[in-house]
């Protein structure tokens, strides 16, 4: 598997390098190598990274795939290149049977929490055709009576070359499709601050939806027609 160690039936964790005995790597500023005709980035430019700051940290995670399905038919990990592919049709079974929710192929963080700082991080590509699925979630676990299953979804559609949107409106990114690019998450559970950016540019700013205790979900929930596919490497958890 790769960086991801088996724990359990589709259970699974990340290992990161120990860095003097913490078992954590922190996010440092640094030079930054340019193209052709750039030298090393000022203070300045190395200081807009959106994890200065944060701390890298393991993460485990399960794998929720159709009921009915084994894991290979919907998952797959490329050691290679160290890609999580997942995939669903619209026509597949849920997750539970006899559930009424929609089809889906996703990794289930183990991480629950209720206050500080936490960042989703990853390289995602999302082939053309992919209309209609969240590709990204904050779950909240557990929340008050009456209120919301999720304080953000980020969905796949294919307007503009595929586009992904906060829900149906807000829009993140145009021309996401047959390519990879960097999508980062990052909530402040004790401010109630959501922030979104797209290739480490800042895109959107929105409030989460009450107290909760949530966790992170990315891959293909799907909510439209036909296939729907989303593939992710280098993914990271930060905290600060």
């Amino acid at each position: 598997m790769g960086p991801y160690a088996r724990i359990t039936h589709h259970t699974y964790q990340t290992l990161l390098p120990r860095q003097g005995g913490s078992g954590v790597r922190r996010a440092r500023r640094g030079p930054v190598g340019g193209g052709r005709g750039q030298g090393t980035a000022t203070a300045k430019e190395a200081a807009a990274s959106p994890t200065d700051g944060w701390t890298q940290m393991s993460f485990t995670y399960s794998i929720h795939k159709p009921w009915n399905l084994d894991l290979s038919e919907r998952y797959s990990y490329n050691s290679g290149t160290k890609t999580h592919t997942m995939w669903v049709n619209s026509t597949d079974e849920p997750l539970e049977e006899g559930s009424d929710t929609d089809p889906r192929t996703e990794m289930r963080w183990k991480q629950e929490y209720s206050s500080g700082k936490h960042m989703w991080d990853a390289d995602v590509y999302v082939p053309s055709g992919t209309n209609g699925a969240d590709i990204m979630q904050i779950l909240r676990g557990k929340h008050p009576s009456g209120t919301p299953a999720t304080d953000i979804m980020l969905r796949a559609s294919s307007a503009n070359g595929g586009t992904l949107t906060r829900y149906t409106d807000a829009v993140i990114k145009t021309g996401i499709y047959n390519k990879w690019w960097n999508l980062k998450v990052a909530h402040d559970a004790d401010t109630g601050k959501i922030q979104v950016y797209a290739d480490d540019k800042l895109v959107l700013t929105v409030d989460d939806r009450g107290p909760a205790t949530r966790y992170f979900k990315n891959g293909v929930y799907h909510h439209g027609s036909g296939r729907a596919e989303a593939r992710f490497r280098n993914i990271r958890y930060w905290v600060k």
